[in-house]
């Protein structure tokens, strides 16, 4: 098997002209830290942000380049712009919609999303993506989350996509077109960006990957309100977000961050989904709240948003999501499936509704 190294990678790239035709990327300092992953090569080109769409050719030209030397499998290369963080208590009205985009064919694009991790934010987000397939619509699955890919797992999906026309094909599966980082590298390899080249790489799987025709695309944010949740938000055309969190203060605080960001660059909160409400053991039959009860209800109901259910803390759902089998599909009569259908039915008449009121 070829060794791809660093430095034929780096002797490639000095043969690319920078930006104006002056010296090459390497030597003007524009190419990131080199990231090689079973055969693929991932890098960033950093150029300004108001000639982005001028250098793509740029860009291109870097990665065909990688992509012939021997033993590369794929190279996967963005444009990055290196710049100051917006607070996200003073975003310009302005900037608010000016750098949004629109998928071509893909009808609507929502957001999942909660204030930190390990409140079963994916979990959920792949179950409403197959309960809003069931409507018989068009749906894909992006798992955003860089540094931490949940769908490889979730799907049991460990194929790498294929690429035509510059462009990666989706993986697809349960009737679902899906795209995630943990496609293109392996589970155990960290990812070890800094956030521009997130941000990045998150806006080329939404623009690079073929999701055409699709009626929603769910993206499974990452944790967390930093630079790449903000970027989505900003930058993409969102039809709307469901906020995940368990009930307890601590999750709380955080999903709060999330409405308010998502609040702040008009982003409507299509519902809240209180996950891991209670426990029923299975012995006695007796439930225990856990994490307490109640507090994304209360919560919906203080900021005016639609509560869309309280998901129980069950091993079935960890077992079938573990195993890649989500539950809508291996236990379609239970009621967490119920639960995941009735969630989409209103999500579903809120993009409807939507739809009207943005034609008129």
């Amino acid at each position: 098997m070829d060794v791809i190294s660093h430095t034929d990678i780096l002797n490639r790239l000095k043969k690319i002209s920078g930006p104006d035709f002056t010296g090459d990327i390497v030597s003007l300092g524009l190419v990131s830290d080199i990231f090689i992953s079973d055969g693929k090569v991932f890098f960033s080109i950093t150029v300004s942000a108001e000639r982005a769409e001028e250098l793509e050719p740029l860009r291109q030209s870097a990665a065909r380049a990688v992509a012939a030397i021997d033993g590369v499998k794929a190279a996967i290369v963005t444009l990055t712009a290196e710049k100051k963080t917006t607070c996200h208590n003073s975003i310009p009205q302005s900037s608010r919609v000016a750098f949004r985009t629109r998928l071509t064919g893909v009808k609507h694009i929502i957001a999942v999303a909660s204030g930190k991790g390990g409140v079963g934010k994916s979990t959920t987000a792949i179950n409403l993506a197959l309960a809003l397939k069931e409507s018989g619509l068009a749906i894909g699955l992006l798992d955003a989350d860089i540094y931490g890919p949940s769908l490889p797992r979730l799907a049991s999906v460990h194929s790498d996509p294929e690429r035509y026309n510059k462009k990666l094909h989706p993986i697809e599966k349960y009737g679902l077109k899906m795209m995630s980082m943990g496609f293109l590298v392996d589970e155990d390899t960290p990812v070890i960006w800094r956030g521009p080249m997130v941000m990045s790489a998150v806006t080329q799987m939404l623009r690079d990957v073929s999701w055409a025709p699709l009626d929603i695309l769910v993206v499974d944010m990452p944790p967390g309100t930093g630079d790449a949740q903000l970027t989505l938000a900003q930058r993409v055309q969102l039809s709307g977000s469901v906020i995940v969190s368990t009930p307890q203060d601590l999750a709380l605080i955080d999903a709060r961050k999330s409405i308010e960001m998502f609040t702040k660059v008009d982003v409507p909160i299509l519902g809240m989904i209180e996950n891991m409400s209670y426990f029923i053991a299975p012995d006695t039959g007796k439930r225990y709240d856990i994490f307490g009860h109640g507090g994304v209800r209360h919560e919906a109901v203080k900021k005016g948003v639609t509560f869309l259910g309280e998901v129980p803390l069950d091993p079935q759902i960890r077992y079938a999501s573990d195993k890649g089998n989500p539950v809508v599909l291996t236990d379609p009569n239970s009621q967490y499936a119920v639960l995941y259908r009735e969630a989409a039915q209103v999500i579903i008449r809120k993009l409807a509704l939507r739809s009207v009121s943005s034609s008129c």
